[in-house]
């Protein structure tokens, strides 16, 4: 199986020289509800970025586990969207001043084990709005962490900001499972691929439904054979970026543990 697990070891200085393979990065959202869905994500061999709501029940169990099997462990935080839906603990809402934001930020993160990186949870309202977004990337900035932009809606300035700030930033490419069938998400994961192969690498997202668990397990150990890799999201941006590390020793502040509230 072509794995890039990580910074990717098969990228060298020049990754166009070297032939990697299109590769894929999957990102499955709203971890944390899910023990039975979550255990069998965590345990496929492949290394897949698993993106955890702050605070829900299995969250800290899971990412224990996710990261015992070499996934990648993000925070997936939930932010204002335009539909008013719950955000659940955690959330990130317009009416919040800075300090508020960047608090409940930080909290956020302290209660992730092995978090890597960051994503947005919903997000469509809040995204779109410069203010609080500058508030977010100047918390992430001070941590060894990376940002990637959800794209829930097509005027997000979460990535723009996040680049102004220099911290490593993707976008989402492909939503997987939007329509839970076996026909879409099949229909979605080769447009992922198609992607991959059209520009040298895509990032999709996902989530812990028993359709796409039941998928993945089918068809990510059939990627090789069609040439495809699977990388980390670290792993992705390292070939993006010529493998070079994201951040330089000591450069940023450790994220320090805290105790994770229930739901």
């Amino acid at each position: 199986m072509a794995t890039l697990v990580g910074v990717a070891t098969s990228a060298a200085a020049d990754p166009v020289a070297q032939d990697v393979p299109p590769t894929i990065a999957i990102i499955i959202d709203d971890m944390g509800h899910n023990l039975h869905e979550g255990e069998r994500l965590a345990n496929l061999d492949q290394p897949l970025t698993l993106a955890f709501l702050p605070y829900r029940r299995h969250t800290d169990p899971l990412a224990r586990l996710a990261h015992s099997r070499s996934k990648e462990i993000m925070l997936h935080i939930p932010m204002a969207n335009t539909r008013n839906f719950s955000l659940g603990p955690g959330g990130l809402t317009p009416d919040m001043d800075e300090s508020a934001t960047t608090i409940t930020l930080r909290r956020a993160l302290q209660s992730i084990p092995y978090v890597q990186g960051v994503n947005n949870h919903m997000g469509s309202l809040l995204t779109q709005q410069l203010k609080p977004m500058d508030w977010v990337m100047k918390e992430l900035y001070r941590y060894p962490v990376y940002f990637v932009d959800s794209r829930t809606i097509a005027s997000s300035v979460a990535g723009d900001v996040a680049t102004a700030y220099q911290i490593p930033t993707m976008t989402r490419d492909v939503f997987l499972d939007h329509e839970q069938t076996e026909e879409f998400v099949d229909r979605q994961f080769k447009e992922l691929i198609r992607q991959a192969k059209e520009n040298g690498s895509a990032i999709g997202i996902g989530h812990p439904h028993t359709v796409t668990v039941d998928y993945l397990e089918k068809h990510l150990p059939l990627l090789d054979e069609q040439g495809i890799a699977i990388a980390t999201v670290s792993g992705l941006w390292a070939i993006r970026n010529n493998n070079q590390k994201m951040f330089a020793e000591g450069e940023k502040q450790t994220i320090r543990p805290a105790f994770a509230k229930k739901d």
